[in-house]
């Protein structure tokens, strides 16, 4: 059986422990602070997910967000699976249906794989590096508007509330010229709206690569760009801002947003 398709495999029988939670919000706590949440279920899948990846490549190592050693443990590797058991833990909380579980698989620093699953919604969507990106067994494509035609979702990096001025900044700035703005809590799912059509751009402050591995090669391999906000590659051993969108709306981001203070 081919790579992908067992990687969708397993995340879609994750998706299953997802769907089978109850009584979530007593179940739930806090890490770094009050708005950094995990829940029982972030464990367990987490927990899920780096087993049977490591039965799928033995050699491979897993970087997760449940992980305090995360960035430690996937310095060097050759095969590095890049996880967020839940993206979207407060929609989880909270019974917004709006969340994901999204798997990244890296080889020598290159992402060559990647998977986001809604399963209150039952849309995968993965691509492999040089092979496009799809949502469940459809081909998908970024769209080509610029941002005057445009949905543009952010993220306001809430584990991190001294960016909040900047990204209302330039939110606000853009607000008026764009067609409407989204705030959906899950990263992952905004990159894969770019990769699917459904916004042009996303924007995020303070996001780590579990956020966005798996997402920006699903965004790349649909035709768009993700680049940190001043236009450089996306790092994986540290956290990042993240900028993606479809080719004219990222230019136009990073044109607009130079300019401000």
């Amino acid at each position: 059986m081919e790579l992908i398709t067992e990687i969708k495999n397993i995340v879609t029988k994750a998706g299953q422990i997802m769907l089978g939670a109850t009584d979530i919000m007593s179940k739930s706590s806090k890490k770094t602070g009050k708005h950094d949440l995990v829940t029982v279920y972030d464990l367990k899948i987490q927990s899920f997910l780096s087993e049977k990846l490591k039965n799928l490549l033995p050699g491979a190592v897993i970087m997760g967000e449940e992980d305090a050693d995360a960035y430690v443990a996937s310095t060097g590797a050759d095969d590095c699976f890049i996880i967020d058991p839940i993206d979207g833990t407060a929609n989880f909380i909270f019974g917004c249906r709006y969340s994901a579980i999204s798997v990244g698989l890296q080889r020598k620093g290159r992402t060559i794989a990647g998977v986001i699953y809604n399963p209150y919604s039952e849309e995968m969507f993965w691509a492999v590096a040089g092979r496009g990106a799809m949502l469940n067994n459809t081909p998908i494509r970024t769209n080509n508007l610029d941002l005057s035609s445009s949905i543009v979702t952010f993220g306001t990096s809430p584990y991190h509330r001294p960016l909040a001025e900047k990204t209302f900044e330039i939110m606000r700035t853009f607000y008026s010229d764009v067609l409407d703005i989204r705030r959906s809590g899950s990263a992952a799912l905004d990159l894969c709206s770019v990769a699917c059509g459904r916004s042009s751009l996303f924007f995020e402050l303070h996001l780590s690569p579990w956020d966005y591995c798996a997402g920006a090669l699903i965004v790349a391999e649909a035709g768009g760009i993700v680049t940190d906000t001043d236009g450089k590659p996306l790092p994986y051993d540290r956290p990042s801002s993240v900028v993606a969108g479809n080719k004219t709306a990222h230019s136009e981001f990073l044109k607009r947003s130079s300019n401000l203070s």
